[in-house]
This record gives structure tokens, C-alpha cells and sequence, in this order.
């Protein structure tokens, strides 16, 4: 049995035609042996998915994802499972209960096969703060597969599984994605629930799928779409498609330091565009502002949210006999370098006297940054821009220096302050060394109008 690349279709074909429970012992096997390449799963779930096939046998065999086999980001809730989200302090926590979109997955047929790796509480550009191991590129394993989503993203450009999930703060589906060359969703906030993501920053957190094939991405986000009691900030999902016929493309995006091979591709692809579609230059004049708008909003709400993890509720609890020590300890060895750096930087940005000189001011240019694309969108029905202004970087090139990793994120951090939906496609390769690197790009729609972005692409030839 040949498993490597399958989509839901074949996946699907596969389990007809032959026994299911054979079928996954052969698939597991297959996992085990390819991942060594690449080291995208923390664990995997066998147990798990054998008596979820047991159930199977009762249930239509025409649910959308019957028998398909998921990949799953290591800070979404499956109940039963290890839940670590890249953090020695959570290293030993199990889920207590499914997350939202869990639950819609496995009613619609789906077994989860496995945890994928990321960086620490989703934090990380490259899947090298995970407080594990590093993942490594599909398409070169000295090179990083981006991150924090980098796990779930390579599993799929590895051609391991055929869907997966991750969670999308500033860019953390989206920019592994385009390393990786595969399809990656950042649906608008509010549109996906939250309930069962061990929160980073809670008014950028969204949930979305990796896959392939355009066809399977739309497959799972329309399953996990929706309004859930659950979350508070979630809304009903009602699909807006436009019919595209000016896709812009911001001047501010190569002022912003485009690296030459991917300005070459995006390039030829923008050529490829405008036989179809008119391409018009507009401006965002609020875009530069946008990443340090991100790390003063993202690292207040990451103080804030990682403040439940003091040693006494669960995870790692230093056994120490002064209440204060245990506090102290607990997460001085629970926590990474990255993490403790971003609860720093939240902290003193929401303490006294500094409350309204940079949260305060942060949240009025958030504002700036949602008002200047609704503008955009008066003009042009879709935005296209580059998903990462560099090629996919080497392992430990970035990592004594977190601004020039924070800058892999310039063009995804944007699309979360102003709640919007963004996918990354790959668009071509680019040459370096001798080995042929994915590079991505990212079309970005007004609210709700996911939809509009896959008939566009379906327009264009993508599948």
C-alpha cells in the first residue's frame, strides 16, 4: 500500500476497497518510518484511532471524513491525550475533553492519528523553541518548516497525512505553510471556535486546516465553521462570495525587504495573473506599523494568559515548601527562553505608566490597521502579497536573533489585527544550494469571505 500523498478521496478508496483496521496498521508503520525524516509528530495515537475505526463500523461510510486520517497541533484539546503544547510545563497534562473543532471532526467521520510538533504555546516562527526537538523542512532537513504550526505543515508537504490542523496568531499556519508548499487557512476570527486551544493571545487566536489540494482545505473548514456555545466570540458562518475582478497588490510589501528569489517567483506568478485579472498597486500605508503593533498586543495578552500556569493547578509543579518558591520555580523550569521573553515584554507593556503610552496606543493603531485594508477593499476585491518575505531559513540562523525571526512574520501579522482571512499557496520554487525551496504567497479577502478566495484559485487552475 502506497500512503505517501493520499488526499481524502484516495484516503477514502483505500479504506473501501480493503480491510480498515489492515489498512492502519500498514498506514501506522508508514508514519513511524517517514517521520524519523522529518520528526513532525510528538506522539501519535494509535489506540486512539483503532477504537475510533471500531466505531466507524457503525456510521455512514459517506460522512466526509470517513476513515481519513488527521494530524492534529499539539495545543488543541483531544480528550485522553497528552496535550503539551510544546512546553515541558504541560508536558505530562491530558485533555479532559475535545475541543470544538474536534468534536465536528470526528463526527464527520475523521481518525486522529497523531500530535504534531510547534513552537513553545505557539510561539516561533521556525518549530525550534518547541521544548522537545526541532521539525525539520520536507524539502531540506538542514532548513526550518516555519512555525509555530511547523509540525502539522510538514506532515502534510512530507505527504504523510492528507489534512491537519493549526493554530494561526500572527502567521503560525500561513507562513509554515508556504515553507512547506502546501495549502494553509487562516479563516476570519470569529468564524472557527476557540474552545479547546490552550490560548497564546485571545483576540488573534484561530484555528485552521493544512492540506494539499484546495478541494480538501475546503472540506475541513466548512465542517469546522460556525457559531459555538462554547465561545463567546463566535459567530454563524454565512459565506460571502464576490466575483473577483481586481486583485490588489500593496507597494508597501517590497519596501519591506523582499528577498530577491521570492520577489523573482512572486513576480512571475503576478505576470501569470494578469492575463485573467486586472492587478492594480494600492497602498497600506498602515503595513509597517503592523509588527510592532502585533508584539505589544500579542505579548500583553500572552502575560496575561500564561499567568494560570503558577505550579498548583496542573502541569510541572516544582516541589518546593514556600508557596512563593514553587511559583518562582515552576516556571523559571517549566517555561522556554522565547516564552519567558514574551511574558516580560507583556508584563512591563500592561504595568503601571506604560499601560497607556503602548497598549492603549497599540489597540488605536489596531484600529488604523482594520480601517486602512476596509478601505483597500473598496478598491480591490482580494489582496495578494507575499506569505514570508525570505525562503524557508536554516536551522539555528535566527535563533540569537528574535528580531530577525519576528520579521518572518511582516506580512501574516497584519491579516490577525485586522480579523481577516488569509491563505497561503505555493506559487513556485526558488533555487539555493542546489535545492529547489517552496515560496508561498497569501491572498487575503474581507470578512467572511473565504469562499470568495477558493473560487478565485479554482479560477486560476489550482486544485
Amino acid at each position: 500500500m502506497d500512503f505517501k500523498n493520499l488526499t481524502i478521496k484516495d484516503f477514502k478508496e483505500l479504506l473501501t476497497e480493503n480491510d480498515p483496521f489492515l489498512v492502519y496498521e500498514k498506514y501506522f508503520e508508514f508514519l513511524k518510518e517517514e517521520d524519523t525524516k522529518i520528526r513532525s509528530f510528538l506522539f501519535f495515537t494509535e489506540e486512539l484511532a483503532f477504537k475510533t475505526l471500531e466505531k466507524l463500523k457503525e456510521k455512514d461510510k459517506n460522512l466526509p471524513l470517513w476513515g481519513v486520517p488527521l494530524a492534529v497541533k499539539d495545543n488543541i484539546l483531544v480528550k485522553g491525550e497528552r496535550c503539551t503544547a510544546g512546553s515541558k510545563i504541560l508536558e505530562n497534562y491530558v485533555a479532559v475533553y475535545d475541543a470544538t473543532v474536534i468534536k465536528k471532526l470526528k463526527e464527520a467521520g475523521t481518525v486522529i492519528v497523531g500530535k504534531t510538533n510547534l513552537d513553545e504555546f505557539a510561539m516561533g516562527s521556525s518549530t525550534e523553541n518547541s521544548a522537545f526537538f526541532p521539525t525539520l523542512n520536507p524539502f531540506d532537513p538542514e532548513r526550518v518548516p516555519g512555525g509555530s504550526s511547523g509540525g502539522s505543515a510538514a506532515a502534510i508537504g512530507a505527504g504523510l497525512v492528507p489534512i491537519a490542523l493549526g493554530s494561526d496568531t500572527g502567521g503560525s499556519i500561513r507562513q509554515p505553510a508556504g515553507f512547506c508548499g502546501v495549502y494553509g487557512l487562516k479563516p476570519t476570527y470569529s468564524s472557527v471556535s476557540r474552545c479547546g486551544l490552550i490560548a497564546m493571545a485571545s483576540s488573534l487566536d484561530v484555528i485552521g486546516p493544512f492540506s494539499r489540494t484546495l478541494e480538501d482545505l475546503k472540506i475541513v473548514f466548512r465542517i469546522i465553521r460556525g457559531k459555538d456555545e462554547k465561545d463567546s466570540t463566535t459567530q454563524e458562518y454565512e459565506a460571502k462570495v464576490k466575483k473577483v475582478k481586481k486583485i490588489g497588490v500593496p507597494n508597501e510589501v517590497f519596501e519591506l525587504g523582499v528577498n530577491e528569489r521570492v520577489k523573482e517567483v512572486f513576480e512571475e506568478f503576478l505576470e501569470k495573473t494578469k492575463n485573467v485579472y486586472e492587478i492594480k498597486k494600492i497602498s497600506l500605508p498602515s503595513l509597517p506599523y503592523s509588527l510592532p503593533t502585533y508584539y505589544l498586543l500579542m505579548t500583553a495578552e500572552v502575560s496575561s494568559n500564561l499567568a494560570r500556569y503558577d505550579g498548583i493547578k496542573y502541569g510541572f509543579s516544582f516541589p518546593a515548601e514556600k508557596l512563593l518558591e514553587k511559583y518562582l520555580e515552576s516556571r523559571e523550569r517549566g517555561f522556554g527562553n522565547e516564552v519567558k521573553r514574551r511574558i516580560l515584554l507583556g508584563t512591563f507593556v500592561l504595568s503601571y505608566g506604560y499601560y497607556d503610552a503602548y497598549y492603549r496606543r497599540a489597540l488605536k493603531v489596531r484600529r488604523f490597521i482594520f480601517e486602512d485594508f476596509q478601505k483597500a477593499f473598496k478598491e480591490v476585491d482580494l489582496i495578494l502579497m507575499p506569505t514570508s518575505p525570505t525562503l524557508p531559513f536554516k536551522l539555528g540562523e535566527k535563533t540569537q536573533d528574535p528580531l530577525s525571526m519576528y520579521l518572518s512574520d511582516i506580512f501574516t501579522v497584519p491579516i490577525n489585527l485586522a480579523y481577516l482571512p488569509g491563505l497561503s499557496f505555493n506559487i513556485g520554487f526558488a533555487e539555493e544550494n542546489g535545492k529547489k525551496l517552496p515560496v508561498g504567497a497569501q491572498l487575503v479577502s474581507n470578512l467572511f469571505e473565504e469562499e470568495t478566495i477558493f473560487e478565485f484559485l479554482e479560477t486560476i487552475g489550482f486544485k
